[in-house]
């Protein structure tokens, strides 16, 4: 939140390719993100040479990482049955089997 990410603009995170309020970077981050989660194979040098416009290897390097920490939080607690406090499907991946 310190950095800029107000209340607003978390609601629409799930809108990032298209939500003016996102800036270029901060869509190809979330695009990034989504990948990542979703086919991490599928991130080709095509993608990297998006990234490299915008971002430095310092950067690429945090936001992979932080990406890989997020997917094995996420994964972490699915194995552990941890509840979750709401129910939103925010990317492309189809939603479990109940």
């Amino acid at each position: 939140m310190q950095q800029g990410l107000t209340d607003e603009l978390y609601q629409h995170v799930h809108q990032y390719y298209d939500h003016p309020d996102f800036t270029p970077r901060e869509r190809l981050a979330a695009e990034f993100a989504e990948q990542y989660a979703i086919d991490h194979r599928g991130i080709d040098d095509a993608m990297w040479a998006r990234m490299s416009e915008h971002f430095s290897d310092v950067e690429l390097l945090e936001l992979t990482i932080t990406c890989g920490f997020c997917v094995g939080m996420g994964r972490a607690y699915q194995v552990l049955d941890i509840a979750v406090d709401f129910d939103v499907l925010w990317s492309r991946e189809p939603p479990a089997a109940s």
